[in-house]
């Protein structure tokens, strides 16, 4: 119960936190940068005990995965900036979609099932009905939503073929997953703040920030590095399908915060009806997965159940 609460708050507090924080410092690239520093720093210090890195083999191949990870963080910095936090993570309940088509392809995929893709087909309308109440100046930040979920996608396909024991991992831990992301993740992502000049206003956007806009930015790099701890932590406690449970959960948080404590977001009934559809598609879709799931491991224990008889048998003759 300990690790849950503490995760949906950073989980909601990364969303919150991140929106006031780009508006008080509108230099993406350098905060999402200053994101990763303090992950890098803290990371190491709270994980020491399970850091582990297997070879120079297993980082050269994670680090395919960096430039999604970098892209993912970044492009949801400007999608909070360009469009509301409902309307991205309405947006974000569409990711199974694309990677269940991308799972085909791993040595192990996943088997497809008829709930599966009729939670996919519930998540597509309740976008739908989201979509019809949109202004012209927030269509502007579909862009930035669409490109998070190709990066955010990408990010965790790969990290499920590399650290699933059952694809094809890698011999790094956890923490050494994050440190390596944020490490190298930042090299990019100050390629682009010198080719943007942000380098040339950050320091004095930084000098100007008044006490509230400092501690949004500060807030935000903490929960960052606590929503990947958490994270962790409560996945190694509940299985998958409940951890999609408390996501879903935390969407009807956030647009309750946005549309109703924040107001930086008027919804209209239909936006709230297509929003509160998606989500109950999302948690359909994980509960969906889960039976998949269980029947294939069911059917494995029996083939393996069988080939053992075959082979006490075949002792027995001999």
């Amino acid at each position: 119960m300990v690790g849950v609460a503490c995760w949906m708050t950073c989980s909601v507090g990364m969303l919150v936190f991140n929106k006031l924080a780009i508006t008080a410092f509108p230099y993406e690239c350098s905060l999402v940068a200053l994101q990763m520093a303090t992950a890098v720093l803290v990371v190491p210090i709270v994980g020491w005990s399970s850091f582990h890195i297997g070879s120079a083999r297993d980082v050269l191949r994670w680090c395919i995965d960096v430039p999604f990870f970098a892209g993912m963080l970044l492009t949801s910095i400007l999608a909070l900036k360009n469009a509301p936090m409902s309307l991205i993570i309405t947006f974000r309940a569409l990711s199974p979609l694309v990677a269940m088509g991308i799972e085909q392809f791993y040595p192990h995929p996943l088997r497809i099932s008829y709930g599966m893709l009729a939670a996919i087909g519930i998540m597509l309308t309740g976008c739908g009905l989201y979509c019809t109440g949109l202004g012209s100046s927030e269509s502007s930040g579909i862009f930035w939503v669409f490109l998070n979920n190709f990066f955010a996608i990408g990010d965790r396909s790969l990290q499920r073929l590399m650290l699933a024991k059952d694809q094809y991992p890698v011999d790094i831990s956890k923490t050494g997953v994050m440190f390596i992301n944020n490490l190298l993740g930042m090299i990019p992502l100050l390629v682009v703040v010198f080719f943007t000049h942000e380098y040339q206003g950050a320091p004095a956007a930084i000098s100007a920030l008044d006490r509230w806009g400092l501690a949004w930015v500060i807030a935000s790099c903490i929960v960052g590095v606590g929503i990947s701890y958490t994270g962790i932590w409560v996945l190694s406690l509940i299985s998958a399908t409940s951890f999609l449970v408390l996501v879903n959960a935390n969407k009807f948080v956030i647009i309750f915060l946005e549309a109703f404590i924040l107001h930086t977001k008027v919804l209209t009934p239909l936006q709230i009806m297509g929003a509160s559809v998606t989500i109950f598609g999302g948690i359909g879709y994980g509960k969906a997965r889960e039976a998949v799931e269980a029947e294939v491991a069911e059917e494995k224990k029996a083939i393996l159940a069988k080939n053992e008889g075959s082979n006490n048998e075949g002792s027995k003759t001999v």
